[in-house]
C-alpha cells in the first residue's frame, strides 16, 4: 500500500495576520453605531418628525389662498347704482419660472398697460416665486393673457370697484384702493360694513405655480353689505352741472353747492369743482380730492346777517319794524364801518333786505357779546358736523370774552368768524323749520328730523319774510326767484383773508330755501375767486341757486306756491334771467373803513 505523502508549505511571514482583537471588535462596534443611527435616523423622520416634514412640504406646494368676499353696493335714496364691485384678476409671476421671450414680454406688457422696462424689472425680482404684475386687470385682458399661456405667469381672482357716474359725485361715495378698502368719502366712513369678511381655502400647486387639488374650504366669504345713500342722482346732476358751467362762466378757481331736504335733513346733493373721476385715479392732486362742501373753510359775509338780527328779535332789542339810521359810517375805535352803497334810515327788514353793513353792526352792538355767540354756537358754528363724513371741519368762532366792539360789528355781517359751505346750509335749517334746527344725515331716512329748538317760532318766521324780501325785487337777490315759486335767501361777498390782510379777491355765496311759503329743500352756493367781472353774491350765486331750485323743484314734484298770474310785471322781472346791479351792503370795510389789519386778521 502506498503511503500518501502530506506536503507542509512553509509559513510565509508576509501572510501572517497580525491584527489586535481589540481593533476588530472596534471596527464592529463603529459598524453598529452607525447601523443604529441609520435606524434612528430612519425613526425620526418617519416618527417623530414627520409633521416638520408635512410642513415643510405644505410650504412648498400648498397654499392658502384669499376668497374674496363681494363688496356692498352702493346706491342713491332710489336704487341707482353708485359703486358696485365688478369681477377681475390679479395677475402674478413666479419669477423663477419666467422665462420669457422678448416677443412675449413685449405682448404682454402691452395687454398689462406697462411699459416693458418696468415689466421686465419686475420679472428679475429677488422673489422667486411670487410677484405681482398688476392688480385688478379687467376680465377681457386677463382672458387675452390667460390665452398666451406663458410660463411662470399666473393669475388670481379678485374685484374691482367701478363708479357708474364717475367725477359727478366723486366728492360724495369716494373710491378704494387695489386691496378693495375704502380711501375716501363713504366707502372709508362705512369700510367695515361694505368690506365683509374673506374666506379662505387650501390649495395644491405644482412646482408650476398650477393648482393641482383643492384640498377644501377653511371660510366661506361673506359680503359686505349694501349703503343707500341719501343722495338723489338726478338732483346730483343738475347741481353738478349748474356749479361746473358756473365756475367756466365766471374762471372761478373753484366752486360748490349743496341740496338738504328741509324735512328731514337728508343731503340730496353736494358737487365741487375740481372733482376727479374714481374710475381713473392715476394722477390725483390735493385740490381734485378736496370735498370743499366740508373741509374748506370762508368767511361768510351777509349770509351771516340773519343770525345777528335773529338774535337781537329774540332778545327784544329791536322788532321788525324798529328804525335804525344807516347814514354814513359808522366809527368805532380807530376803524368804521361802511356800506358799498349809502342808506338812510332803514326798517329792520330794510336793513337784511338791502344788506346794510351799518345796520346790521349797530344792530348787533346792542347785544351782549355773549349773547352773540351762544347762538351762534347753538347753530353749530365753531363746531365741526357730525355727519359721519371725513374731514368735515369746525371753522372758526373765537370765544365771546375775547371780543372787541369792532370784532362784534364785523363777525355780525360775516367778517372775522370762518364756516364751511355745509355748515352755513345747515345753520339755514333755523328759519326754514320755525326756529329749529335740525342734524343732517348722508344716509336715506323715511322719517322726519327730530329738530332742536334754538330761537322762538316767531322770530324765525320774521326772519324768513326779511329773507323773502331779500331775495326779492328791491333785494340784493332779484336773480334768486325762481317761476311759481316763493323764495328766501341772502346773498354773500367777502374778500379772502391772505396773511391776516384782506385781498381783493372774492368768495361769492347764497344760500335759500324754496317754496318759502313752506321750503322744502335748502340749497347753499359758493363761488371761490370768480374772476371774469363779476363777484357780487346777487350776480355771481344767485342765478346757480335760482337754476338749482328750479330743478329740485320739478324733480320733486313740488307744487307751485305762486299763481302764474302773479309773476307778471315786477315779478318777472326778478327771474333768474334778469339783471341786477351790485349787492348793495354785500362789500366788507372797505380802505377807509376798515378795522385794523390786526384785529380783522385775529377775527
Amino acid at each position: 500500500m502506498r503511503k500518501t505523502r502530506v506536503h507542509s508549505f512553509t509559513p510565509n511571514p508576509l501572510l501572517k495576520v497580525q491584527l489586535p482583537a481589540g481593533r476588530s471588535r472596534f471596527a464592529m462596534f463603529v459598524m453598529s453605531c452607525a447601523f443604529l443611527a441609520l435606524v434612528a435616523r430612519a425613526l425620526w423622520l418617519q416618527v417623530w418628525s414627520n409633521d416638520f416634514l408635512q410642513r415643510q412640504g405644505e410650504v412648498r406646494f400648498m397654499r392658502t389662498l384669499e376668497m374674496p368676499a363681494t363688496r356692498g353696493g352702493i346706491t342713491d335714496r332710489n336704487g341707482a347704482i353708485l359703486a358696485k364691485s365688478l369681477p377681475a384678476r390679479a395677475v402674478f409671476a413666479n419669477p423663477g419660472d419666467a422665462q420669457l421671450e422678448p416677443g412675449q414680454i413685449s405682448e404682454l406688457s402691452k395687454l398689462l398697460g406697462m411699459p416693458e422696462r418696468d415689466l421686465t424689472k419686475r420679472l428679475a425680482s429677488d422673489s422667486k416665486t411670487f410677484v405681482y404684475l398688476k392688480r385688478q386687470v379687467d376680465a377681457p385682458e386677463a382672458e387675452k393673457i390667460a390665452a398666451l399661456k406663458l410660463p411662470g405667469i399666473h393669475q388670481l381672482p379678485e374685484y374691482k370697484r367701478h363708479y357708474p357716474d364717475g367725477s359727478t359725485i366723486a366728492h360724495v361715495v369716494g373710491f378704494t384702493n387695489v386691496e378693495d378698502a375704502g380711501q375716501e368719502g363713504m366707502e372709508l366712513v362705512h369700510q367695515r360694513g361694505l368690506a365683509g369678511h374673506a374666506g379662505a381655502r387650501r390649495v395644491m400647486l405644482d412646482r408650476m405655480g398650477n393648482i393641482i387639488e383643492d384640498v377644501g374650504t377653511l371660510r366661506e366669504p361673506q359680503d359686505g353689505s349694501d349703503l343707500q345713500l341719501s343722495i338723489d342722482t338726478r338732483i346730483q346732476y343738475h347741481v353738478f352741472d349748474a356749479v361746473r358751467d358756473a365756475v367756466n362762466q365766471h374762471r372761478a378757481v373753484a366752486g360748490a353747492a349743496v341740496v338738504l331736504d328741509a324735512k328731514t335733513g337728508e343731503v340730496l346733493a353736494l358737487a365741487n369743482l375740481p372733482t376727479y373721476d374714481p374710475n381713473e385715479r392715476g394722477a390725483l392732486s390735493g385740490a381734485q380730492l378736496r370735498n370743499r362742501v366740508m373741509t374748506d373753510t370762508f368767511e361768510p359775509g351777509s349770509t351771516f346777517k340773519p343770525f345777528a338780527i335773529s338774535a337781537a328779535l329774540e332778545a327784544g332789542i329791536v322788532k321788525p319794524s324798529s328804525m335804525v339810521n344807516c347814514s354814513g359810517k359808522l366809527t368805532i375805535g380807530s376803524a368804521s364801518v361802511g356800506d358799498a352803497h349809502g342808506h338812510g334810515t332803514l326798517s329792520v327788514e330794510e336793513v337784511l333786505q338791502k344788506s346794510s353793513n351799518v345796520g346790521t353792526a349797530k344792530i348787533a352792538l346792542q347785544l351782549p357779546p355773549q349773547r352773540m355767540w351762544e347762538l351762534y354756537n347753538s347753530l353749530g358754528f365753531g363746531q365741526a358736523p357730525e355727519v359721519g363724513f371725513p374731514g368735515a371741519v369746525a371753522g372758526r368762532v373765537r370765544p365771546w370774552k375775547t371780543w372787541k366792539p369792532i370784532e362784534q360789528a364785523t363777525m355780525s355781517y360775516g367778517h372775522g368768524i370762518s364756516v364751511s359751505l355745509l355748515q352755513l346750509a345747515r345753520a339755514y335749517t333755523v328759519f326754514a323749520r320755525d326756529g329749529e334746527i335740525i342734524p343732517l344725515t348722508f344716509l336715506k331716512s323715511e322719517q322726519p328730523a327730530v329738530g332742536q329748538r334754538v330761537m322762538k317760532a316767531e322770530t324765525a318766521r320774521a326772519v324768513r319774510h326779511m329773507l323773502e324780501l331779500a331775495a326779492g325785487p328791491g333785494g340784493t337777490a332779484p336773480k334768486a326767484q325762481i317761476p311759481g315759486f316763493s323764495v328766501a335767501g341772502k346773498t354773500g361777498t367777502a374778500h379772502k383773508l391772505e396773511g391776516g390782510r384782506y385781498v381783493t379777491r372774492y368768495v361769492s355765496s347764497f344760500v335759500g330755501f324754496a317754496p318759502a311759503s313752506n321750503p322744502r329743500v335748502i340749497i347753499a352756493v359758493m363761488i371761490d375767486e370768480p374772476s371774469a367781472g363779476e363777484h357780487y353774491g346777487g350776480t355771481v350765486a344767485a342765478p346757480i341757486f335760482a337754476r338749482i331750485a328750479s330743478d329740485t323743484m320739478r324733480t320733486l314734484r313740488v307744487t307751485p306756491d305762486i299763481p302764474l298770474r302773479a309773476e307778471t310785471g315786477a315779478g318777472s322781472k326778478s327771474g333768474p334771467g334778469s339783471v341786477s346791479g351790485p349787492s348793495t351792503g354785500s362789500a366788507p370795510v372797505g380802505k377807509t373803513a376798515r378795522a385794523p389789519a390786526r384785529s380783522r386778521g385775529n377775527a
